[in-house]
């Protein structure tokens, strides 16, 4: 099986304290772009790492059968603390994970599959999305992977396993870097 970890546990720090996956994005909170194609990906579980504001966030979270919520308490100690807390939901029975950033509302189920499948088909231990030079989120990840992010610690994501794995890596070629766009600033939610 391979689940993925839906990344939502931040503050926002940008958007002076309002929280921005609940801010409206093309008519429905942000949080759901990405989670709605998780939904329609061939992923089997979501494992949502929610922190700051947690209950309120819940609450507009579209449901799913596939939805598994968990609280990072630390999320003040950076993304790297809610990479662990999703974890803690993988099994090493699990063929893979991918971590997905819940502030990517240009993610499309088709990108999530290509990930997905490259994890099942490709004899590699990452899997990372590239447009060009650059390599964007989300990333997969081989079930082999998992104790390396015990080292990680901070504001350090999965790219940090990327780099430190380029010789074990599958590059899936998107045809548009627009899927590497995240949602940070107020001017963001205008576009």
């Amino acid at each position: 099986m391979i689940k993925a970890i839906l990344l939502a546990a931040g503050q926002s720090k940008r958007l002076n304290g309002q929280n921005k996956l609940m801010k409206k994005f093309k008519n429905k909170p942000l949080i759901n772009h990405s989670l709605i194609a998780l939904i329609k990906s061939k992923v089997k579980k979501i494992i949502i790492v929610l922190g700051y504001q947690n209950k309120e966030l819940k609450k507009i979270i579209k449901n799913n059968k596939k939805n598994i919520f968990v609280i990072n308490n630390k999320f003040r100690l950076g993304i790297s603390s809610s990479i662990k807390v999703g974890l803690k939901k993988i099994s090493k029975k699990d063929k893979g994970f991918i971590i997905v950033q819940s502030d990517m509302p240009f993610i499309k189920s088709s990108i999530i599959n290509k990930i997905h499948n490259s994890i099942l088909k490709k004899n590699k231990i990452v899997h990372v999305l590239k447009y060009k030079k650059k390599i964007g989120n989300p990333i997969g990840f081989n079930i082999k992977v998992l104790n390396k992010f015990k080292k990680i610690k901070g504001d350090i994501g999965a790219k940090y396993i990327v780099k430190r794995l380029k010789s074990n890596t599958n590059y899936i070629e998107v045809r548009s870097k627009k899927i590497f766009k995240d949602i940070d600033k107020i001017s963001d939610f205008s576009r």
